[in-house]
């Protein structure tokens, strides 16, 4: 008797790299319990609802452009659900969720971010850790709450940072990262060994 797996909605906004790598993850059989359920984009030019479709994978454009943030996430949820979306992935998604988005999914929305939280929040991080003199940075997949780049992390990579470093070579490093990262914080929460306890995430007693 086959295993329910567990539905994953993407929600990207640009070419959706931490997509690929999980939709490959689950091909190579490394995110077994897993199955890409939907691919939600805010922009139709987006080239990763383009990659979505060549891989025969359901890709929605619900257009953000024009429309107030409640008015949009509230499509967003609507989609989502007819989906039966189990866990949520931001995989570039460039705008800040409603507290009426996050709400309605509570702690089941993941979010990838190329700094070793909480450090370097927001948009520029790799440049962020360069200004600053950081000599590590990294990257940290995380559940989302309603404020930004805040909510309880799951796990985290790290890359040196090299004197000769620029933000495009550092940038590409964390992201190899990004891409491993993501697909073991998905497996970790699927597999509910872990729990929340305060602000840590820990194996279950």
């Amino acid at each position: 008797m086959s295993v329910a797996k567990s539905r994953l909605g993407i929600l990207l906004s640009g070419r959706g790299s931490n997509f690929l790598a999980i939709a490959d993850s689950i091909a190579r059989g490394t995110l077994p319990n897993a199955e890409i359920a939907v691919v939600i984009s805010n922009k139709a030019d987006a080239p990763g609802i383009a990659a979505a479709r060549d891989r025969d994978l359901p890709a929605l454009v619900i257009e953000s452009r024009g429309r107030t943030r409640d008015e949009h996430d509230e499509e967003m949820i609507a989609a989502l659900r007819q989906h039966k979306v189990d866990l949520i992935c931001l995989a570039g998604y460039m705008r800040l969720l409603s507290t009426a988005f996050v709400r309605a999914f509570p702690q089941r929305i993941l979010n990838i971010h190329p700094s070793l939280l909480p450090a370097f929040t927001g948009l520029g991080a790799q440049q962020q850790a360069l200004d600053y003199g950081a000599k590590f940075s990294g990257c940290t997949v995380h559940f989302v709450d309603e404020e930004l780049d805040h909510g309880v992390i799951i796990l985290q990579r790290t890359v040196p940072v090299l004197d000769t470093d620029d933000e495009p070579t550092l940038s590409a490093r964390i992201l190899a990262e990004e891409h491993i990262a993501y697909s073991e914080a998905i497996a970790r929460v699927l597999a509910d060994t872990h729990v929340i306890r305060g602000r840590r995430y820990v194996p279950r007693p």
